[in-house]
């Protein structure tokens, strides 16, 4: 009887299961294909992706020998149309080598290619916040204090790797103005955290010793 019974509720299942195939059969299929369509999308998109960052590179590599062979003509256009590209080796690469090789010297046209790095470009975390203190070291020359602050902030009141640095270039630039209180301020600073670069902080204990101790 039990066995009867059971075979009756296996027979019920299957039947539902079927019938429920049967109803839906449309919105099941439309669903694998789109699924399908997903995956075989993901897949020519990493392939146009791995094949635009090949083009970007033969480009960044090309514009670069060029410059070393002494052809120099349109380097910095080419190097400008990488940058605009917002890739996240390339882009910073051109930027640095432009910076380098002192192929553009406008302050306002530099700081806009560090905000596309910055802004737009999808990069690593710490790999923005370096190009953060890159830019904030060019315009430490020229700069003022508070705008200086306002472009280190986003490190400083972070954990990040080179809030270290952060703080160390802040010192430097107030010890350079003589405005020696407010530089040892952050010396301080570096020494507190115990999260501070080694280094750093050996190098700020010589400084606070040999430059403020009375």
């Amino acid at each position: 009887m039990d066995e009867d019974i059971a075979a009756i509720d296996g027979n019920t299942r299957n039947q539902k299961i079927k019938d429920f195939f049967v109803k839906f059969k449309k919105h099941i299929i439309f669903s694998l294909c789109a699924i399908l369509l997903l995956i075989f999308a993901y897949f020519i998109y990493v392939d146009i992706q791995k094949k635009n960052r090949i083009k970007i590179s033969e480009k960044y590599n090309q514009a670069t020998t060029e410059f070393y062979s002494g052809n120099k003509i349109d380097i910095e256009k080419e190097l400008e149309e990488i940058i605009k590209l917002k890739d996240k080796t390339y882009s910073p690469l051109s930027l640095y080598f432009m910076l380098e090789n002192e192929i553009i010297t406008e302050n306002d046209k530099i700081n806009k290619f560090f905000d596309i790095l910055i802004e737009e470009t999808d990069l690593e975390k710490e790999i923005k916040n370096l190009i953060i203190y890159k830019k904030a070291l060019f315009n430490s020359e020229f700069e003022s204090e508070n705008n200086l602050i306002k472009i280190l902030n986003p490190i400083i009141n972070s954990d990040s790797i080179w809030k270290s640095h952060a703080l160390y270039l802040m010192a430097e630039f107030f010890y350079f103005k003589n405005e020696k209180q407010k530089s040892k301020e952050f010396f301080e600073k570096i020494i507190s955290d115990e999260k501070s670069n080694l280094s750093i902080k050996k190098q700020v204990q010589k400084r606070l010793t040999r430059d403020f101790s009375e």
